[in-house]
């Protein structure tokens, strides 16, 4: 990974401890990530220098959540995922059951903000993004090892109970 990669990853996995740290999980993280670059792709494909129309419905595009703050952005969001999942082709594949997994608003509007709407993502390369993402997800992967295999001390301490011995007094016959 080149040093744009490692900045970008670094950027996204320090808002990623932010986020687990306020109870979401890894998982969620990467999924609400993905959710909202994707409309923060589309909004940028749809201005020069692409001028694509884009297939995401105005009142749920990317700059709805940039004009919405604290509880009516969080409101929004979730209004958004649940229309969006609805769309029929593309947009329901990507969003078909997606949830709001943020748990505070002001978070929400961090990662909007100053995250994802700090970048220009469509200018970066494929091959640098897809880097991002694959960094991202080792990293969670790595996570998750680690989490399973800190063993704590009740644990160490505590002893596997033993099978109860077979009655062998009673016979079957």
């Amino acid at each position: 990974m080149n040093t744009t990669t490692n900045s970008l990853v670094q950027k996204l996995w320090n808002y990623c401890n932010v986020l687990r740290d306020d109870g979401m999980s890894y998982g969620d993280y990467v999924e609400q990530l993905t959710f909202l670059l994707f409309l923060k792709m589309a909004d940028e494909r749809s201005a020069p220098p692409y001028n694509q129309a884009s297939i995401v419905p105005a009142a749920y595009a990317w700059p709805t959540l940039l004009a919405q703050d604290g509880d009516a952005l969080f409101d929004h969001y979730r209004h958004a995922l649940e229309k969006l999942g609805q769309e029929k082709g593309t947009l329901g594949l990507i969003f078909g059951k997606a949830q709001n997994k943020f748990q505070d608003p002001a978070k929400l509007r961090r990662v909007i903000v100053d995250l994802i709407d700090a970048e220009t993502w469509t200018i970066l390369g494929a091959d640098v993004k897809g880097d991002a993402y694959e960094g991202l997800l080792e990293k969670t992967k790595f996570q998750r090892r680690l989490t399973c295999t800190q063993v704590t001390p009740e644990l160490k301490t505590r002893k596997t109970p033993r099978a109860a011995p077979a009655n062998t007094s009673r016979r079957v016959r």
